[in-house]
C-alpha cells in the first residue's frame, strides 16, 4: 500500500512539473501597442500598431477582434485583412517568438484591437 501511495505521489508530481514546463501559450502572449504617429490622413490621426508574439513558440492564424474597425488609410491585406468583425494577421503565416507585425491606420478615435484566436506551433 505504501508503495502505491509513493508511486501515486511521484506520478502526480511528475505530471505537474511536466505540464508547467510544457505549458502552452495563450492569447495573453500577444502584446498589441497602438501609438499616434503624428501624421494626419484625410483629417484623421494616423496610428501605428505593433503586435508582438511574446510566446516562446511561433504562432500562426492570428485573428483579432476588430468590430467596427475603420480606416481612411489603406492597409495591405497581406498584413491586416478585415472580414466582418475579425481581422486576419499576416495571411495566417507564423509570427516567430519576440517578432512583431506592424501596420498603420488612420481614424479617430483609435480602435481597441484584441486577440480572438491563434494557433501555437510548439
Amino acid at each position: 500500500m505504501a508503495a502505491l501511495i509513493k508511486f501515486s505521489i511521484g506520478f502526480l508530481l511528475f505530471s505537474f512539473i511536466s505540464s508547467a514546463i510544457g505549458q502552452q501559450c495563450d492569447l495573453n502572449n500577444f502584446v498589441i501597442g497602438t501609438v499616434r504617429s503624428g501624421r494626419e490622413i484625410e483629417g484623421k490621426p494616423e496610428w501605428n500598431v505593433q503586435i508582438v508574439n511574446t510566446c516562446k513558440c511561433p504562432q500562426s492564424n492570428i485573428v483579432l477582434s476588430c468590430k467596427g474597425f475603420q480606416t481612411v488609410e489603406p492597409i495591405s491585406p497581406s498584413i491586416f485583412n478585415k472580414v466582418g468583425d475579425f481581422c486576419y494577421i499576416n495571411q495566417g503565416q507564423p509570427v516567430q517568438p519576440q517578432a512583431s507585425v506592424r501596420f498603420s491606420y488612420a481614424w479617430d478615435p483609435p480602435f481597441l484591437l484584441r486577440p480572438a484566436s491563434a494557433q501555437v506551433l510548439c
